[in-house]
């Protein structure tokens, strides 16, 4: 009898369990409750093929069949990962070949071949090899990174320092950037507590690695003295008055360049027309460790043309960030099957999961013969506290000079308009936020919503994207507050007040995403059921129309206070009266 049911697990977890098992009864025994219970082919396959491994030597069992047009990538990545025999793994190319010929399928099958030949050739994790360049081993795809010399080139390189690229707007710094030259001061100077003072005593501060700004723009090195108040080491900027506004390509060559710098082999090539600058006496390594970006619209352009630039990986829209070894066995990184690598100085980035209401935590790791740095990410907007700028405090301000390449300003804004400056939701004590709860009467919800947060000292008024993109008719007073710039979410504003309170909001993760980081947050919603009734702090069952104006008696009588909310006390219970009952927090 099997230790555990296969139909509680899902495939991508029955695969490593099922790895895991010796003893051939138990998976004859696992195979037969999958046949009598789900049996999904791609679960069989894998315990098959678990089963004629373990039974091999024996002779027990015949070699399980792979039937690659009824699986799914993940289910053939799990199939395969105990197929051992060259020959079968290039007869299952052969088929994928010819037949649906899916790319992710080919580049398992020949990581596994790789990995198997290796086992074949005395390869052991972590040993050196000698392998073709992608653009050798498959002359037949047009392989972006052919003419990246520099990367191709650059092999054991060094890294060092975090990089923040520091984005300004009208001239102004961003508070985005702000908050990421803070983080980066807090994660560099834990790293220089853990990774140099402790691997050698007495190391000398010049040892330590930095935070250096980077600033691209006109007139931008005027921001530079605040960049060193907050945080920053080392302040690099580019000027040119062409760069006023930002442009995809020139921003992206100058950064590059900037991360090249001083590298061996030089930044750019003859070849390409742009003579490589002076060598960097600021610094003596090849490129950045880590580099932040913000997630703004310009931000995130210009994150991921940096990052395929420098052939290295991007993690996009994280809220949190902290760096730290850890042990990983994937084959692809390890060189090897049944060997565990450690990676050290791991910047770990934390982001909202697509899938639901989890975080994925991204890490970009090297291949055994490749390399990718810089390990780089952009930062939602409102994740991190600007820091207290120290007007003490002392850096270095260097200038990056080059020409740039006229071909690269493909586009001139001949006139524009500005916008008003929008409305920034971000830094109040409280938000109050409406969704399509007030599809009743939507005047009258958004009336109540103003009440609401007029009757708080700090508070502000926001909506969610159903009624941004609903069909609501609203009277004239209030249609301002229903517009985009005050939409909370994955697409809109981050908030992280003391209080949050939505009203007539189902809860949607990319509505989650916007709120998460508040405080307390007090839901009021009719139906019990709602996605928010599972992250909210406080959850109010009853109609928006019945229950606001009372928790705004509330609040002008003093009864419902925004601290005391926040520290656990003064709240609302499920049915309760908010201007009388109070505590009673939803787990």
């Amino acid at each position: 009898m099997s230790e555990f049911d296969p139909a509680e697990h899902d495939v991508s977890e029955l695969g490593p369990k099922v790895q895991s098992i010796d003893d051939p009864e138990e998976l004859r025994a696992l195979l037969e409750a999958e046949r009598d219970g789900e049996n999904r082919d791609a679960v069989i396959t894998v315990i098959e093929s678990r089963l004629e491994r373990v039974t091999d030597d024996d002779g027990e069992e015949e070699e399980a069949e792979i039937d690659l047009g009824s699986m799914s990538v993940a289910d053939i990545g799990n199939a395969i990962r105990d197929v051992d025999d060259p020959d079968r793994l290039r007869d299952l190319r052969e088929r994928e070949v010819e037949g649906e010929e899916r790319d992710t399928v080919l580049r398992l099958i020949d990581r596994r071949l790789d990995s198997v030949e290796g086992d074949e050739e005395g390869e052991t994790g972590g040993a050196e090899t000698d392998r073709d360049p992608p653009e050798e081993r498959h002359p037949e795809l047009d392989h972006p990174t052919a003419d990246k010399r520099h990367v191709r080139a650059l092999e054991d390189g060094t890294y060092r320092d975090m990089w923040v690229y520091c984005e300004t707007q009208a001239g102004d710094l961003l508070d985005v950037s702000r908050e990421m030259l803070g983080k980066a001061r807090e994660l560099m100077d834990g790293y220089n507590d853990e990774y140099v003072e402790n691997a050698v005593e007495d190391r000398a501060d010049e040892d330590h690695e930095r935070v250096v700004a980077v600033l691209i723009g006109d007139d931008v090195a005027d921001h530079a003295d605040e960049c060193i108040a907050l945080g920053a080491d080392v302040v690099v900027y580019h000027e040119d008055d062409r760069l006023a506004r930002f442009q995809h390509k020139p921003y992206t060559e100058v950064f590059a360049d900037v991360a090249r710098w001083g590298a061996d082999p030089p930044a750019r090539d003859e070849d390409r027309g742009v003579a490589p600058p002076d060598d960097a006496d600021w610094r003596d390594y090849d490129e950045p460790r880590y580099v932040l970006f913000p997630a703004t619209h310009n931000g995130r352009d210009l994150s991921a043309l940096v990052q395929a630039e420098l052939d290295s990986g991007l993690a996009s829209d994280c809220s949190g960030l902290f760096i730290d070894d850890v042990g990983i066995s994937n084959p692809v990184k390890t060189g090897a099957p049944g060997t565990t690598r450690t990676f050290e100085r791991v910047l770990h980035m934390k982001r909202p999961d697509f899938s639901g209401f989890e975080y994925s935590t991204i890490l970009c790791l090297d291949n055994p013969d490749r390399e990718f740095h810089p390990q780089g990410g952009s930062v939602i907007p409102g994740s991190f506290d600007v820091p207290d700028p120290d007007p003490d405090r002392e850096g270095e301000v260097i200038e990056h000079e080059g020409d740039l390449d006229d071909d690269w300003f493909r586009v001139e804004v001949t006139e524009f308009d500005r916008l008003a400056g929008g409305v920034d939701l971000s830094g109040h004590d409280v938000v109050v936020a409406v969704g399509r709860g007030i599809g009743d009467d939507p005047t009258r919800g958004m009336e109540l919503a103003l009440d609401l947060a007029d009757a708080f000292e700090d508070a502000a008024v926001g909506v969610s994207r159903g009624i941004v993109t609903g069909s609501y008719s609203f009277d004239g007073h209030v249609e301002e507050y229903t517009a985009e710039e005050r939409q909370i979410g994955e697409t809109g504003q981050v908030v992280e007040p003391d209080v949050y309170v939505a009203a007539g909001i189902s809860g949607a993760v990319q509505h989650k995403v916007g709120c998460d980081e508040s405080d307390t947050i007090i839901a009021v919603n009719t139906d019990p059921e709602a996605r928010i009734h599972d992250w909210c702090d406080y959850f109010v069952e009853g109609d928006l129309f019945e229950v606001l104006p009372r928790l705004i008696d509330a609040v002008e009588a003093g009864g419902l206070d925004a601290e005391a909310i926040a520290d656990g006390g003064g709240g609302v219970t499920p049915g309760a009266d908010p201007a009388t009952d109070g505590g009673g927090a939803n787990e």
